[in-house]
């Protein structure tokens, strides 16, 4: 089944309902996780082959997108705060959902778009790359490919009414094209031939030209001016530094020691200029800015991964012992109370717990040789 992202509601600034909210969230941190997954098993298909060379711009670019999203989603998920979210709250995720994402370091500097754009371009890129390398199903499921198109037909048809009316005619053609092709290809189906071969090259020609759209509307907007790229970069900037300060106090508050950086004020910049030649430095410090903020996140984040990484190895040492008929004896017990004891405070002292967990992984080790050398006594 191919992974869709979900739709984004509302619009710029907007106070969501906290239910569209949560069902969201819980929607695209499915897609994140499902989104990695494909790129990784795409990544393993195209080295198997042979052909890692052939999708390496593709799948630099997929991944970039993935991490871009990630993130973003972090800095939502943070904001959300688990639902306790006032209107002020709800008006920054929306921003943070339909804002900028040209502060993230991962996407290449002539790529600007919002959240949904980046989800789509990724579903585009990812389509593109289960053709070209096989992977999508055959004969027996024209079908279901045959459904897919159509509906990438529809999101074209959208994207295609937001083009330039200079440049409008030109898009039409080619959607009718596509189109065209995708009825004879479906009237050949429906009459039983093989279309497989037809299939192909249709869905290629389909997400180059989906992805095309979405690169061009985001450059478009690119050029509408310095100032309003300003404007909308500070207004992302200023939803990240509340999210940030959140994950910061989280991380303070849960591990210890916690990483010390500090939170860009982006209210010290003062207020957007409106000249040629004040506008270009500006909108650099707000791009050193970005990268300060990614910079913290990236810091914040892995600090809070590492408590959860040694509790859930914690995790798999006591399911090993059990496993082994171990986890009672005292000495793994006793061990284990310590370890969960530590990892339950706040702040978690990162350095004991980690010794910790690896007490307990050395009395393991001892009790399994020990029971080893009785069995084979």
């Amino acid at each position: 089944m191919t992974l869709a992202a979900p739709a984004a509601p509302g619009r710029m600034g907007q106070a969501l309902e906290p239910t569209v909210l949560q069902a969201y969230l819980g929607d695209l941190e499915a897609w994140v996780r499902g989104r990695r997954t494909e790129l990784d098993e795409l990544d393993e298909a195209a080295l198997a082959a042979g052909r890692g060379a052939d999708v390496a711009s593709d799948m630099a670019l997929s991944l970039a997108l993935w991490k871009a999203v990630s993130d973003r989603y972090q800095l939502v998920f943070a904001t959300w705060d688990g639902g306790r979210v006032l209107q002020a709250e709800r008006e920054r995720i929306s921003t943070l959902i339909w804002g900028r994402l040209d502060g993230a370091a991962s996407l290449p500097g002539n790529l600007v778009v919002s959240l949904p754009e980046a989800c789509r371009l990724s579903d585009a890129l990812a389509g593109q790359l289960r053709t070209r390398l096989a992977l999508t199903p055959g004969a027996d499921a024209a079908a279901a490919r045959i459904r897919e198109l159509r509906a990438q037909c529809e999101r074209l048809r959208d994207q295609v009414g937001l083009e330039p009316a200079a440049g409008r005619d030109a898009a039409v053609r080619e959607l009718a094209g596509l189109m065209s092709r995708l009825e004879t290809v479906a009237e050949r189906a429906r009459r039983g031939a093989d279309v497989g071969g037809l299939l192909g090259p249709l869905e290629i020609d389909a997400t180059r030209f989906e992805r095309d759209l979405i690169v061009g509307n985001a450059r478009r907007r690119e050029a509408r001016g310095q100032v309003q790229q300003a404007r909308e970069l500070r207004a992302d900037l200023e939803a990240r530094e509340a999210a940030l300060a959140s994950l910061a106090d989280t991380c303070v508050r849960t591990v210890e020691p916690a990483p010390r950086y500090a939170v860009p004020d982006v209210d010290a910049l003062g207020p957007i200029p409106n000249t040629p030649e004040l506008i270009g430095p500006y909108l650099q410090r707000l791009d050193r800015v970005g990268q300060a903020m990614s910079l913290a996140q990236e810091k914040y984040a892995a600090a809070l991964a590492d408590l959860t990484d040694l509790t859930q190895l914690l995790d798999a040492y006591v399911a090993k012992a059990r496993a082994l008929g171990l986890a009672e004896r005292d000495d793994l017990r006793e061990s284990e109370r310590q370890a969960r004891q530590v990892l339950g405070r706040r702040p978690a002292p990162i350095a004991v717990c980690r010794q910790l967990v690896t007490t307990y992984q050395t009395w393991l080790t001892q009790a399994g040789t020990t029971s080893h050398q009785q069995e084979t006594a």
